[in-house]
């Protein structure tokens, strides 16, 4: 059964305040379009699994058509299994395929002193699905990064980097395919409930083979993460801020003189 065909297959429940989210980023960014190969890094996760259905719901609706496979990169760890979700996949019409490599066994010798095991997996396993996506002659590959992703981003950027930078929609990899974030303008909490309602069995931190490394687990994000859920309980909109500010930038404010507009400088109130 061809992919095109597979939009007979069965299908699960999303909400439609979700399939709108996705279905204008889509639109507002440009992410697929007519002829496109993606490759979906599926880690068996409450938002990749919400990223391969809402694409299936996409290509099943959308008046132009594209191809999308699943991946999932197996880091070859003991007791690794992915019967689960290849069976999932099969279940709803998606090819997924897992990818073995080596990465656990490696980073015994490649991994830098002092560097995050978590970060070090994380550029290990989206190097595998770019090779994965060259061996494939796929054009863009997707990932299920959501809006509270790029929020926690920005600021841990701000916080432990001394930069302002966050989670672009698409861009152009050094390999020369897009990277894809169709999920990116959705709330976590969205997925989380499509997880939910559906009885979807998930993949968790469990999984992260920096688990089974005798290291202290980063804190930045968990930090983050707790510090945003605190100001949101007091401003419930302030996710909403948070989306608008970030279409709004008056990047010339900022202490960068490149940034500024020479014509502009003697303009400010």
């Amino acid at each position: 059964m061809s992919q095109r065909d597979s939009r007979f297959t069965p299908q699960l429940k999303m909400s439609k305040k979700l399939l709108k989210v996705i279905g204008k980023t889509n639109a507002e960014f440009r992410l697929i379009g007519e002829g496109d190969r993606v490759l979906v890094g599926l880690s068996g996760g409450k938002d990749s699994l919400a990223l391969v259905h809402g694409l299936k719901h996409i290509q099943r609706h959308a008046p132009f058509r594209f191809e999308f496979e699943a991946c999932t990169v197996k880091y070859g760890m003991p007791d690794e299994h992915y019967e689960f979700l290849s069976k999932h996949c099969e279940e709803y019409g998606i090819k997924h395929t897992v990818y073995d490599t080596n990465i656990f066994e490696i980073s015994h010798d490649t991994i830098r002193e002092n560097s995050s095991f978590c970060s070090y997996f994380s550029r290990m396993r989206r190097g595998a699905l770019y090779t994965f996506a060259e061996q494939g002659g796929f054009n863009k590959v997707a990932l299920g990064h959501h809006f509270d992703d790029t929020v926690e981003s920005f600021f841990m950027n701000m916080f432990y980097n001394g930069t302002m930078r966050a989670l672009a929609p698409i861009y152009k990899t050094g390999r020369g395919f897009h990277l894809i974030r169709p999920l990116i303008q959705a709330r976590e909490s969205q997925l989380r409930a499509f997880a939910d309602d559906n009885n979807l069995q998930v993949i968790g931190d469990e999984a992260c083979p920096a688990m089974l490394k005798d290291v202290k687990m980063p804190h930045a994000r968990a930090s983050t993460k707790a510090w945003l859920a605190g100001l949101e309980a007091e401003n419930k909109d302030i996710f909403k801020m948070f989306k608008a500010s970030f279409k709004h930038i008056h990047d010339d404010t900022f202490l960068d003189p490149e940034r500024w507009d020479r014509n502009d400088i003697d303009k400010e109130d």
